[in-house]
């Protein structure tokens, strides 16, 4: 069994706060919170044996910690929560684990406010791999192209698997999580909703466009991404500008956490797992560090486009362009931010590739790294100076 990445974070803060851990379904939120305490209670609302226990709140308060699975498909669930933390407070540490973003379930009031650590995890990426096993990271990164960083699928490493896994996966999310969450109903319309944004990964996607296809309008299509966002199957990257309004404009990019599910060449498939490689660590930093990074893409007036800007106190800091096998420096890469006087600015500017062997540099700072490299060592503050 490999420990996962959060897991010192989360001992660290373990009764201290309720610990709300979110992430896909099955990417291991339920046996990471088991690692942190032998001594612990499991208790899923998604059993009804448990939900009398949970009804009742008699669980065992000689356990050292409290584990609730699945606690936000209760009604009210955070002031119930708040409930038992500001009548009998803590120990038993108590974690929180469930398939869907905190900002989902806003719409009851934000009852745990100061009460709360949330931590998001993220399915394997090649860095974590790396780093808690003994696999080779030539295969690794071929596996995690081929069928992602769930760990069923990818100790397996069949695409043949995966194939069958991601049914069972996908009707979870949406004929349970999707109902329990909202009252949508149109559950055909949203698979194929699914995949049509499969072949679109790394482009901008036009609601209006997928409205058309779907025979929708562009509010409900809208909807629907907002839905497999908070689900955890999709995230979107928005274009960086300056000017927030005008940034919202335009069209945004959506990813699958999920890069098994992702069609298209070995670029498309490398793209989309660069992208969950940056915003797992951009997720880490926050919920671990507090520091404020964000991912976005770039494009200016005449089309050209950068797949990637981290942003760091509203200033971008590094560009990353994903290439599978074109070791040559992207001239629009250099061609992004220049300064007044036309000489390249002090934003970072890194091409990642596919089948490269070797790094390769130049002395004004610009780099083309082998994806093996970037993605087992990635760490945005290191890669944007921020220590």
């Amino acid at each position: 069994m490999l420990s996962r990445y959060l897991r010192t974070a989360l001992e660290k803060d373990l009764g201290k706060k309720i610990l709300l851990v979110t992430g896909p379904r099955q990417c291991g939120k339920t046996t990471l919170s088991r690692m942190l305490n032998p001594d612990y209670q499991y208790l899923s609302y998604d059993l009804s044996e448990h939900r009398s226990v949970l009804t009742e709140k008699s669980w065992d308060r000689e356990k050292q910690v409290i584990i609730f699975d699945e606690l936000h498909k209760m009604d009210s669930w955070k002031a119930w929560l708040k409930g038992i933390v500001d009548v009998e407070g803590m120990p038993p540490a108590l974690v929180v684990t469930g398939s869907a973003r905190l900002s989902a379930f806003r719409k009851v009031g934000d009852s745990l406010a100061g009460r709360h650590f949330e931590f998001r995890l993220h399915p394997f990426d090649l860095k974590e791999i790396l780093g808690e096993s003994d696999l080779a990271a030539g295969d690794s990164f071929q596996r995690l192209l081929a069928v992602g960083g769930f760990a069923e699928p990818f100790l397996d490493g069949t695409k043949a698997f995966h194939n069958r896994w991601k049914r069972s996966h996908i009707d979870l999310i949406l004929k349970e999580d999707l109902i329990t969450l909202t009252a949508v109903r149109d559950i055909q319309s949203i698979e194929t909703l699914i995949e049509l944004l499969r072949s679109r990964v790394g482009s901008p996607v036009s609601a209006n466009s997928l409205a058309r296809d779907l025979a929708k309008s562009p509010n409900t299509i809208k909807h629907w991404l907002a839905l497999l966002e908070d689900l955890y199957v999709i995230f979107k990257i928005v274009p960086w500008h300056k000017n927030v309004a005008r940034a919202l404009l335009k069209e945004p990019k959506y990813y699958f956490y999920d890069n098994g599910l992702v069609e298209g060449n070995e670029g498309v498939k490398l793209e989309n797992l660069v992208a969950c490689a940056l915003l797992k660590d951009i997720h880490h930093k926050l919920d671990t560090r507090g520091e404020e990074f964000s991912l976005h893409y770039v494009r200016n007036k005449e089309g050209k486009e950068i797949d990637f800007v981290i942003v760091r106190d509203a200033r971008p800091a590094v560009l990353i362009e994903v290439k599978w096998s074109d070791s040559e420096f992207s001239k629009s890469l250099r061609d992004f931010f220049k300064t007044p006087d036309n000489s390249t600015s002090t934003i970072k500017r890194l091409q990642v590739v596919g089948t490269l062997k070797n790094a390769r540099s130049w002395p004004n700072g610009d780099r083309v790294e082998p994806a093996v490299d970037f993605l087992s060592q990635l760490d945005v503050s290191s890669l944007s100076d921020i220590g």
